[in-house]
């Protein structure tokens, strides 16, 4: 046997021996539960994942554990009765979840709210969405290993709150809305300690901005990370920031109907186009910061004059049916009435943000790896009892 052949039986049998060590180590897929689980203020969640190593093949969100009937529920309650249920649907934009509804009576009953009304109900509005997205901003950190953000978020976030509060005497369920208008008028000061707040929440956002933005672990974690190409963000009917981030420029308040104050001020729409969790956090930021400018225009042009219109004591709805959409803290919200003249809603069906916001996660967790999972869904931001009503 000649030195070529011995090098071609030993680089067979080096073969060989690797091959028997792959097969040794070869491993199957695992499935992970993610969940049943609370994680913070998000509610009950559960996704299901097959792993094959440390990259996800494929995602199952799975809903149903905070199911709480709220569209059979307001058949058996009146219509003024409603905003206390529908308020607990995303408990962190409370006020918000009142709106559409109370447009989709309003409608129904041609009855229009006072410009007062309207104003002031476009302030509490805006300021639901500035609470909300401040917690999202803080939170984000704290999934991705950041401490700090989140205390700065809680810290200011109660600004917004007493604000709420003051005025609705609730702090996260005011049931203040009303058909025909609202509940009060402002109290003595209410203004001025309003443009405070929004004073503390711009500061907020540039301290987002320093910790967060500029952070170089915070980019390489969300960066290309959980991309969602704009064309499958609408195939999934996702609305709100996660869309806009997406690069679509769409909007309720200023696309949607005239229920509210939105088109009478000077606003802007913030997009991004590259769909990536940044993105999403990128928008959210900008979105709070044009709340600030939005809430500072309401307060230097509220009109005077009465917050209710006339409406019977006994809200009696007149037969119909009505559909009224906004633009909610999470995305598109809306409320399909159906009216046969009696004291309760015959049906409501509503549409939440969440539901297609947490859908798309079977796509865009497919072929990420498992810290992934986490940036992805924290940047999706959704609230569970927005999908289970």
């Amino acid at each position: 046997m000649n030195v070529t052949e011995q090098d071609q039986l030993s680089y067979i049998a080096a073969q060989a021996a690797d091959s028997r060590i792959n097969v040794e180590i070869e491993t199957e897929g695992m499935t992970l539960n993610i969940g049943p689980q609370h994680p913070a203020t998000h509610g009950t969640l559960r996704i299901v994942v097959k792993l094959d190593g440390e990259q996800v093949i494929a995602a199952e969100p799975i809903a149903g554990y905070m199911h709480r009937g709220y569209e059979k529920l307001t058949e058996v309650r009146t219509y003024p009765q409603v905003t206390t249920l529908i308020n607990r649907i995303d408990w962190l934009g409370s006020f918000a979840n009142e709106v559409p509804f109370i447009l989709a009576a309003e409608q129904l009953m041609e009855v229009e709210a006072p410009p007062r009304a309207r104003w002031i109900r476009t302030i509490l509005f805006e300021l639901s969405r500035i609470s909300n997205l401040t917690l999202f901003l803080g939170d984000m950190g704290i999934q991705l290993g950041a401490m700090t953000p989140v205390f700065y978020a809680f810290r200011d976030r109660e600004h917004v709150l007493n604000q709420i509060e003051s005025v609705t005497g609730g702090r996260f369920h005011p049931n203040f809305d009303r058909i025909g208008g609202i509940k009060d008028d402002l109290p003595a000061g209410w203004i001025d300690g309003t443009r405070s707040a929004m004073t503390r929440i711009a500061e907020f956002c540039d301290q987002m901005e320093a910790l967060l933005l500029n952070n170089e672990i915070f980019e390489s974690r969300t960066r290309g990370i959980g991309v969602i190409p704009a064309d499958i963000a609408l195939s999934y009917g996702m609305s709100g920031a996660n869309l806009r981030a997406s690069g679509v420029d769409w909007d309720l308040r200023r696309d949607g109907g005239d229920g509210l104050a939105y088109k009478e001020l000077d606003w802007k729409v913030w997009t991004h186009p590259d769909g990536d969790s940044f993105a999403r956090f990128w928008v959210r930021l900008q979105e709070v910061r044009e709340g600030v400018k939005i809430v500072e225009q309401l307060l230097d042009g509220i009109p005077s004059g009465p917050v209710m219109a006339k409406v019977p004591r006994i809200i009696k709805v007149p037969p119909g049916e009505a559909w009224v959409e906004t633009e909610n803290p999470l995305g598109a919200m809306g409320y399909y009435v159906v009216s046969k003249g009696e004291l309760v809603p015959f049906r409501v069906k509503i549409r939440s943000a969440s539901f297609n916001n947490v859908s798309i996660a079977s796509w865009v967790l497919r072929g990420v790896y498992v810290p992934d999972i986490i940036t992805i869904l924290a940047s999706l931001y959704f609230i569970l009892g927005d999908i289970d009503r």
